[in-house]
């Protein structure tokens, strides 16, 4: 075993090859051998002020976890993530680590940090396959807290609750629990079974789910103090569509990424006609956006059957908001890239489906809100796009079903719920986090509100 690994690259992650990969739903990236990991692991310098914690939103010991896997010691690694991180099968893929641990990695300064993200999932996956061993229960504090939503914020809020001894309920709406991680991340990124396995973990913690639960109809928030509960976390998440307001937008064969996904993911439409739900794909897609759910509409579209599938995206490559690892996988398997174009409307046939997208040009301008140049037409420059199947994927907002049936929730200018840096809300014993409050971000930020709002409750409740 090599004591210091002094290359300036990542240890290549095995992946499926992209002609194999862009027909199955397979997951792409297969993961880190043993050999690996101990191999990349042994680049880690074990800093004294290890930078790279602070760009963790749930503080997971990282020069720990990975000493550990360099000394061949798994089990202690996986051990040392789940002191603060309930589900890191999910984190070592769909984290955007790039963007938070393994840029402020010291190695970056001169080459590729530590692959922080593929060795997480190393000690994930090792776990899962010798048998994940269930911490014992504490003993029960007998107070009820309640969770809506068991997207990542509410699986995190719950897990953290339930190791301090709290009845933790969690309420889906869906028929399955796992919110984004199962209905919007598509099994080629993050396998389903992977999500399951992460929320029986939680089931052995104690933690309850209940679903069919469409919280703000079957139960409100007050419904549930009157049953008991002392505090209630509401992790909804982002799941209203946004559209772009052109016309055509109504013509048969144009989805929400929203509902694209869904079906695809959650209702299993590419196991048709195993399963019930079927999605119309055409031959030709075009998936307007630029950000990782357009990347997963785009990809699942090519294995839906589609022979074309274009990313139209107003902006540059430069601009793109998408990971970069989804970009490149994306290219591999034979994405067409449309950058610098918006669509300006939708074109139907005689009977109501779509057969074409038109576009015009843009170029960039001077930066605006987000810090981005802004997009403007160049006039004269509009052409056109055969297509069948056009997917919006620009962006979502939050759910008003919940909302709009609890009383004394103050909201911001954008409708997601107002909370203070540590998840409360303007209502008594109400606490929220994620995308519900952020508007769509990622799977990790939703996991650091949910555990900074575990701290809150059990502070608020131990003093109650």
């Amino acid at each position: 075993m090599p004591s210091i690994n002094k290359s300036k690259v990542k240890t290549p992650m095995p992946a499926q090859d992209p002609k194999v990969r862009s027909r199955n739903f397979n997951e792409v990236a297969l993961g880190y051998t043993e050999e690996d990991a101990v191999n990349e692991a042994a680049r880690c310098l074990n800093c004294k002020n290890p930078t790279c914690m602070q760009g963790c939103p749930v503080q997971v010991q990282i020069p720990r976890f990975i000493k550990c896997i360099k000394e061949k010691d798994f089990e202690s690694a996986i051990s040392i993530i789940k002191e603060t991180n309930s589900l890191p099968a999910i984190c070592g893929r769909v984290c955007p680590q790039e963007d938070q641990c393994e840029q402020k990695c010291i190695l970056t300064k001169k080459g590729d940090p530590v692959g922080i993200g593929r060795l997480e999932r190393f000690a994930a996956d090792w776990e899962r396959e010798k048998g994940v061993k269930i911490p014992e229960k504490p003993n029960p504090i007998g107070k009820k807290v309640a969770i809506i939503g068991s997207g990542p914020a509410g699986l995190t809020c719950a897990g953290d609750l339930a190791k301090l001894g709290y009845d933790v309920t969690v309420f889906e709406a869906f028929h399955e629990a796992g919110g984004v991680l199962i209905y919007g991340i598509p099994e080629f990124r993050l396998p389903k079974e992977i999500v399951k396995q992460e929320v029986n973990f939680l089931k052995e913690l104690g933690v309850k789910v209940e679903t069919d639960m469409v919280m703000g109809k079957v139960l409100t928030v007050d419904d549930l103090f009157e049953k008991g509960y002392e505090a209630v976390f509401i992790g909804t998440g982002a799941g209203l569509p946004k559209f772009m307001g052109i016309p055509g937008e109504n013509y048969l064969g144009v989805y929400s990424a929203n509902e694209f996904l869904t079906r695809i993911n959650l209702m299993k439409a590419y196991k048709f006609p195993e399963t019930d739900t079927p999605v119309k794909v055409g031959k030709k897609v075009a998936v307007i956006g630029g950000g990782n759910v357009a990347m997963d509409s785009a990809r699942s579209a090519l294995r839906m059957g589609a022979d074309e599938v274009y990313i139209i995206y107003r902006r540059s490559e430069a601009e793109m908001p998408a990971r970069k690892e989804e970009f490149e996988h994306a290219k591999e398997e034979g994405i067409i890239f449309k950058f610098l174009t918006n669509p300006i409307r939708i074109i139907g046939d005689e009977k109501g489906w779509v057969k074409g997208v038109e576009c015009i040009q843009m170029e960039l301008g001077e930066p605006d809100a987000s810090g981005r140049r802004r997009p403007v037409p160049i006039k004269g420059s509009e052409f056109m796009l055969d297509m069948d199947t056009v997917v919006i994927a620009i962006g979502t907002g939050p759910n008003p079903l919940l909302i709009q049936a609890t009383q004394g929730l103050d909201l911001n200018k954008y409708g997601y719920i107002a909370t203070d840096e540590d998840g409360r809300t303007s209502k008594e014993g109400v606490w929220a986090g994620g995308d519900i409050v952020t508007g769509s971000a990622t799977v990790i930020l939703a996991m650091g509100a949910g555990k900074k709002a575990a701290q809150s409750i059990d502070n608020y409740l131990k003093n109650k």
